[in-house]
Order: C-alpha cells, then structure tokens, then sequence
C-alpha cells in the first residue's frame, strides 16, 4: 500500500510538472509570435529639397519608419520649413521645424518583399516657428485700402494628415523611392492680433484650414 501511495505521488507530480513545461511553451511560442523586431527605414524628401533652389518655399523633410507588426507601420517626419506669402495684399514670412507622427498600414505588398507596396495612413503633425506681417490689408475710411505691419512673433500649429503612397526597392539594393500624398486639416493655432497665418512651416502655404501636401522620397532600410 505504501508502494502504491509512492508512485501515485511520483507519477502525479511528474504530470504537474509535464502540464507546466507544455503550458510555458505555449506562453513563450505565443509572446515571440509578438515580438518586435528591430527594423528601420530613413528617407529624405528630395522633390522639395531640390525645388528649393527655384522658389521662395525652402522646405527640407525626412522620416524614419519602422514595422511594428504585420502590415502596420510607425512613422516619425520632422523637418525645417521657410516660406514667403504674398497675395491679395498680404506681404508676410515665415520659418521654423515641424514634427509629426503617426502610422500607416500596407494596403497590398509585394510577396517577395513586404516593404514594396501601397499604403495609408495617418498623422498629428505641430510647427513651432517665427512669422512676421510686413502688410496686412485694412479697409479704411470711405472703403479706402491700406495695410499695416506687424513684428515678428513666434506661433504654434497644430494639425492632422492623412497619407496616401507607395513603396518601390530600387533594384537589389537596400535604397527605396518612397512617394506619398497628404491631405491636411488644421485643427488649432495660436494667432497674431487675430490674423489667421497665412504659412505655417510642415503645413505649408494656404489661407484655409485644409491643404495638400506631396513628397518624393529616397529612402534607405537598415
């Protein structure tokens, strides 16, 4: 009888012991299917550096991407932007960086390469720059028109974009052309005597609250 008591306890702890060692595995199979995996993408937007050289915007961006899991993506961009706007009387300036961040998801990737493909996305985006009004348009008295100056000041923004794009590998080689399309919405900024800004640096150049931006990127995955 106490034989028998022996190997009942032997073999019981045996399984408890089996039943653990199965279910650690299972855990451990289970946390490295969401492991994250080191992986890193930096680019450059060259469309609108080298645009720069022709016109007033002087706009200089680039980004650094990661896979997070599957088909979504993190994205950080940040960038230093200057501008002139002068239009319907208004005569002003604008410069200083921007940041955003987001992340976007592969919409349809190549099977043998799953950074080649279309993809959307989204972002939260702020500037924090310096502008200056050298004339803005006033109506005066007996519907006359003049203009005022204003000085310098610094101004927060405060926006989100949408980003619609593709990536393409440049041949075998680990370098991609990156280009993507983003719808802007301005959400909040801080104002100069009430006047709406005309710039604001990573936003861009427009009077409304909605604006569209375009970059063409050359990018490196590490």
């Amino acid at each position: 009888m106490k034989t028998k008591l022996i190997f009942t306890f032997f073999f019981s702890v045996l399984s408890l012991l089996s039943f653990a060692q199965v279910k650690k595995a299972k855990a451990e199979t289970k946390k490295e299917k969401w492991k994250y995996e080191p992986n890193f993408m930096v680019g450059f937007d060259v469309l609108n550096f080298g645009s720069a050289f022709f016109s007033d915007r002087k706009l200089y961006q680039g980004f650094i991407s990661s896979k997070i899991n599957g088909s979504l993506h993190g994205i950080a961009e940040a960038g230093f932007e200057k501008n002139v706007y002068q239009k319907n009387g208004y005569d002003a300036k604008a410069n200083g960086p921007f940041v955003k961040v987001g992340v976007f998801y592969m919409l349809a990737k190549d099977p043998e390469n799953e950074f080649n493909g279309f993809y959307a996305g989204g972002k939260a985006g702020g500037s924090f720059y310096t502008q200056e009004y050298m004339a803005v348009p006033v109506r005066g008295f007996g519907g006359s028109n003049s203009s005022v100056a204003f000085p310098s000041s610094t101004q927060s923004s405060y926006w989100l974009e949408g980003v619609i794009g593709g990536r393409v590998q440049l041949f075998e080689s680990n370098f991609y052309i990156d280009v993507n399309l983003q719808p802007k919405y301005m959400v909040f900024t801080t104002k100069q005597d009430d006047i709406q800004p005309m710039i604001v640096p990573g936003f861009g150049r427009s009077s409304s609250k909605f604006n569209m931006g375009f970059s063409w990127n050359i990018a490196y995955k590490f």
